[in-house]
């Protein structure tokens, strides 16, 4: 198959693009489907595919052009050139002011990378699955397990030959809940590269609890303007806004206002955001050396104790901003909490855990997400509630927001295992009793 890659880059090189990049990715992995416990089937996978953009430059140099496409790594020499050529004729109707390629950077630090073990983290998944402590009325309904091992080898026409190897896997699992003739179904994806097991038992553990509180809920109350305590994956979406508008693309196109060196906090009281780019977190599914461009990942920081403090991106928005030693991040880890998970639960507050739909607007900074399961700590009481929204803007919000100084990794992102919003606006089903 090496013959047909030499092929592939000897099509790109006389094809009269002014410059072309080029990933051969190989996945090799296993796949298990499960239904409770019993192996339903398993098969082995193994795909290759070559991925090709093509640049053309216009009016001496002053605009660029690019296309492109996925090149099956079986395909005939003809074929090849003829998507090339279709590649090349695409790119003219492409207008971006001209930049250039990633030249070849050596990594920083580098060290040699140990070949994921497909066996191994096969047998991680299928050790925790076990230990999950399910119950006559709370259990595992299926689940699936992915797990592969991804070798991408990068070229470009200004000279980077580069190979990255990581692990990618997936996990779907289905918990089923029962109460006296009524049944909850929740449904799970997990994204990671090699398995965590205490992780992988402590999510699904805390889904079978939330399974049973779905069937105990009463109405959310209607509670106007209340903290809210978020400790799923869903603060993710919290802490990549903040990501988010410090990405160069973000930033050129007008959604990210920013500037390095502000206070994005605006001089809040809550806790200070401290936001890194890391080259490699644990278990990540995002640890290549190299990124999809092949520019060296390493660490840095993008927001320092509530200020801009790095850009990170694509070459092209990069030099847009005069950047030229940029990457396109893939794992980050938030940090600058003052508070333990128990003191950010004191006083009357609403944590969800569970919400139809969650999102934050990148551009407006507003978040909205209708609630499934929460829960109202009200003066001693935690009850499981149900129904609902929260709503509001973390252009506000992020002023007074507090979280914890321990720490939660969902794949690619390590963030406080705890967050708290001020004077959020919950719109319940009920409204509140009167006291």
């Amino acid at each position: 198959m090496m013959e047909s890659w030499n092929r592939l880059i000897e099509v790109l090189r006389t094809s009269g693009a002014d410059a072309w990049e080029a990933a051969d990715v190989m996945e090799k992995g296993w796949e298990f489907y499960f239904i409770r416990h019993r192996l339903d089937q398993n098969r082995s996978r193994r795909v290759r595919n070559f991925n090709v953009r093509i640049y053309r430059r216009f009016e001496d140099g002053k605009y660029l052009g690019s296309a492109g496409a996925k090149i099956p790594a079986d395909a005939p020499e003809e074929e090849m050139r003829r998507i090339v050529a279709d590649l090349c004729r695409n790119a003219e109707y492409v207008r971006n002011p001209a930049y250039t390629l990633n030249p070849p950077v050596p990594a920083e630090n580098t060290e040699e990378e140990k070949k994921p073990d497909v066996r191994a983290i096969s047998a991680d998944f299928l050790r925790a699955l076990q230990a999950v402590p399910e119950t006559e009325t709370e259990d595992l309904n299926s689940f699936e397990i992915f797990v592969s091992e991804i070798r991408r080898h990068f070229m470009n026409s200004e000279g980077i030959d580069v190979t990255a190897d990581y692990p990618s896997s997936m996990l779907e699992a289905v918990v089923n809940a029962r109460k006296e003739g009524r049944e909850i179904e929740l449904y799970r994806l997990y994204h990671s590269g090699s398995c965590d097991e205490k992780q992988v038992i402590r999510d699904l553990s805390e889904t079978l609890r939330y399974g049973r509180d779905r069937l105990n809920t009463v109405p959310t109350p209607a509670l106007g303007k209340a903290d809210v305590v978020f400790s799923t994956d869903a603060a993710r979406e919290i802490y990549d806004w903040f990501i988010s508008r410090m990405s160069a693309e973000l930033v050129v196109r007008g959604v990210s206002d920013w500037k390095i060196g502000q206070d994005i906090q605006d001089g809040g009281e809550g806790d200070r955001v401290t936001a890194r780019a890391l080259r490699k977190l644990p278990n990540s599914s995002r640890n290549a050396a190299y990124d999809s461009e092949g520019a060296p990942v390493r660490d840095l920081t993008l927001i320092a104790d509530g200020r801009a403090e790095h850009y990170f991106g694509s070459r092209q928005f990069s030099q847009y901003l005069r950047l030229e030693d940029s990457f396109i991040a893939g794992n980050f880890e938030i940090t600058g909490g003052s508070a333990t998970a128990e003191e950010l639960r004191e006083g009357p507050c609403l944590e969800v855990v569970e919400f139809s739909d969650f999102q934050v607007d990148s551009i407006t900074g507003d978040l909205a997400g209708e609630i499934r399961l929460a829960y109202w700590n009200d003066g001693g009481k935690r009850i499981p509630v149900s129904g609902g929204s929260v709503s509001g803007s973390m252009r506000e919000l992020a002023k007074t927001m507090r979280f914890s100084s321990a720490g939660r990794q969902f794949d690619n992102y390590r963030i406080p295992e705890v967050t708290r919003l001020k004077n959020v606006t919950v719109t319940g089903i009920r409204e509140t009793e009167s006291t």
